[in-house]
C-alpha cells in the first residue's frame, strides 16, 4: 500500500488534526511544516500532492508509538529506508498495543479471517522459513478493522451519551 494512503486511514481513524500530525513527527524528533503534512494527505489527482517517502512514513509510525506507548529511554529508532506491509503491520500493532487475539478479533469485525499462525507470519523475519508477505488487501481490512473500532465506538459513545454536538475528548480537556 502507498504511504500515502496509510497516512490518510491512520489519521482519519485517530481523528488527527494538522497540529497532532505535526506532534506525532516530533516526537519522533522530525520537524515537518504543516504543508507538507497537507500535500501528503492529498489525493493523487491534486496538483499539490506530494509522495510521502518510506523513510517519512516509518517516521510518522515511529513518533505514534512514542505518541500512543510513550517513549523509550535512550536513543530513538531510526526510521526504515524502505518500508513492506510486513513493516507498517508490526508498527501499527505495536502503536496501538494489540495482541494476536485482538488482532485477529478485529479482522473478523470486516469478515476477515486467517489463523494465529497465519498472523504470526506476518511478523516474522524476511529469511525465516515461516515468514509470509502481508499483501495490499490485509493490511486494508486490517486499517478498516481498526477505522470501525476506533471511529465506530467513538460515534456509538456519543449516541449513547446523548451529546449532541461534536466536542472530541481532546476539546474538553483543554
Amino acid at each position: 500500500m502507498r504511504a500515502n494512503d496509510c497516512l490518510r486511514r491512520v489519521r482519519y481513524i485517530l481523528d488527527l488534526s494538522d497540529d497532532q500530525m505535526i506532534a506525532v513527527f516530533s516526537e519522533a524528533e522530525k520537524d515537518v511544516t504543516r504543508a507538507q503534512v497537507s500535500a501528503w494527505l492529498k489525493q493523487e489527482e491534486d496538483s499539490d500532492y506530494e509522495e510521502c517517502k518510506d523513510v517519512v512514513f516509518a517516521t510518522f509510525l515511529n513518533g505514534l508509538i512514542n505518541t500512543l506507548r510513550g517513549k523509550k529511554e535512550g536513543a530513538q529508532a531510526l526510521p526504515e529506508e524502505r518500508l513492506n506491509n510486513n513493516l507498517i503491520f508490526r508498527k501499527l500493532k505495536i502503536a496501538f498495543d494489540l495482541q494476536a487475539d485482538e488482532i485477529l478479533s478485529l479482522l473478523a469485525k470486516v469478515d476477515l479471517t486467517i489463523s494465529k499462525h497465519e498472523l504470526s507470519a506476518f511478523f516474522r523475519k524476511a529469511g525465516h522459513k515461516h515468514y509470509r508477505e502481508c499483501k495490499d488487501q490485509i493490511l486494508r481490512n486490517f486499517l478498516m478493522a481498526l477505522q470501525i473500532q476506533y471511529r465506530n465506538d467513538e460515534k456509538d459513545q456519543d449516541d449513547q451519551e446523548g451529546k449532541s454536538d461534536n466536542t472530541s475528548a481532546d476539546e474538553i480537556n483543554k
